[in-house]
């Protein structure tokens, strides 16, 4: 089960900062970045959200998420053509997928991924993005598409607008300049963890009733 509150941030640095916060789930996204800085710092958040106890997820560099033992990565879909899947399953690792349109998602299902990425939810302001916001609606669409499989969206979301993104069948809210462009990005992890903290106990409270 994935947490509910998914940070994303660019270094061990922010990892540090935002894990006494209660984060649980984190991904580390470095990029354009030589080698040894790689393997620095995805060891680093490594040893950080071991001592936590909190999950880590390897964007982009799949190799270097098997060379240094962790178990979990995340693909772009140019990542998922070129990278070599049965290694990344060999090596034990957990795998999520990003996705935008129809023809994403089925590549994305073929690699029977531990978690579907959906974005962009909303307009966002890390990147240019090609393909225009998602809504609240496709939410539900791609969680109806795939069932058990932990649905991630991503783009634009705000503390504000988390419940409303889970309410609409999203297993995990993404986050990331919410975040680390706020005033307080402390105040404002801490914030994040509560709101996924009520999330956790309503769940297990539905299912001990179910």
């Amino acid at each position: 089960m994935l947490d509910p509150f998914y940070l994303i941030v660019n270094s061990a640095a922010w990892v540090a900062r935002l894990l006494p916060c209660g984060v649980r789930l984190a991904q580390l996204r470095v990029k354009d970045a030589p080698d040894e800085i790689l393997r620095r710092e995805i060891l680093a958040a490594k040893a950080l959200c071991a001592a936590a106890g909190a999950q880590l997820v390897v964007n982009d560099y799949w190799r270097l998420a098997i060379d240094l033992g962790c178990d979990f990565v995340h693909l772009g879909q140019e990542d998922l053509e070129t990278a070599d899947l049965t290694a990344i399953r060999r090596a034990g690792l957990r795998l999520g997928v990003s996705t935008h349109d129809e023809a994403e998602l089925e590549r994305a299902l073929e690699a029977a991924p531990d978690y579907v990425a959906l974005g962009p939810i909303w307009p966002t302001v890390l990147k240019a993005m090609r393909f225009s916001p998602q809504g609240l609606e496709r939410i539900g669409e791609w969680k109806a598409r795939i069932g058990d499989v932990p649905l991630v969206a991503i783009g634009g979301i705000t503390l504000e607008r988390a419940l409303g993104v889970l309410a609409a069948g999203a297993d995990s809210a993404a986050v990331v300049t919410d975040v680390t462009l706020n005033a307080d990005p402390q105040a404002r992890a801490r914030g994040w963890a509560a709101m996924a903290g009520e999330r956790r106990r309503a769940l297990e409270t539905a299912g001990s009733r179910g």
